[in-house]
């Protein structure tokens, strides 16, 4: 059954880079409760306590918002094929923007898109697997290519723009800080 550790140990990291899909959950100390579900190839196990993740433009700007006042996060993962499980790792957060010195250092690591808008790196502490003996089994088919075209078709000012329309203010109606 279920056990917790404090480190990502290679099998561990092996069933993280084998998934198509994680999800992300953050929270203010008030307010609602934000899970996004994230796939494309967005996420890099950086060692034992730490892997970071590319975030890109979408409807709302939550997980950027949240970590600024508690920088909580935890990230999911589910086995929708094979053996069964789920993982979840637990630890504090913060981002990076294209225009902080980390991006730089980061930003190469994963595939050109161009609404990426922030690499989230998050400190694990807590590394926590559960049976998922009742998660279904589901096929996957292939990645959604929506995202990428409409961002490719909104050019670099279009995406600055969208952000500067939609993704500033959180829905609770607090600064993203996407432009600070």
């Amino acid at each position: 059954m279920g056990k917790q550790t404090d480190r990502i140990e290679p099998e561990i990291k092996t069933f993280i880079e084998n998934q198509k899909i994680f999800f992300v959950g953050t929270a203010m100390t008030s307010g609602i409760v934000n899970i996004s579900p994230k796939g494309m190839d967005s996420l890099r196990v950086l060692g034992p306590n730490r892997v970071i993740w590319l975030n890109v433009t979408g409807s709302g700007n939550e997980t950027a918002t949240h970590i600024q006042e508690s920088n909580r996060m935890t990230i999911m993962f589910c086995a929708f094929e094979g053996k069964p499980l789920i993982l979840r790792l637990y630890g504090k957060a913060k981002s990076y923007h294209p225009r902080d010195i980390e991006w730089n250092e980061y930003i190469d690591l994963f595939p050109k898109y161009t609404g990426a808008r922030q690499i989230f790196d998050l400190e694990v502490n807590i590394v926590q697997t559960s049976c998922g003996m009742a998660v279904p089994f589901m096929d996957y088919q292939s990645e959604r290519e929506e995202l990428n075209t409409w961002a490719d078709k909104q050019g670099e000012s279009g995406i600055n723009k969208y952000w500067q329309n939609k993704n500033t203010v959180s829905f609770d109606g607090h600064p993203t800080g996407i432009f600070e």
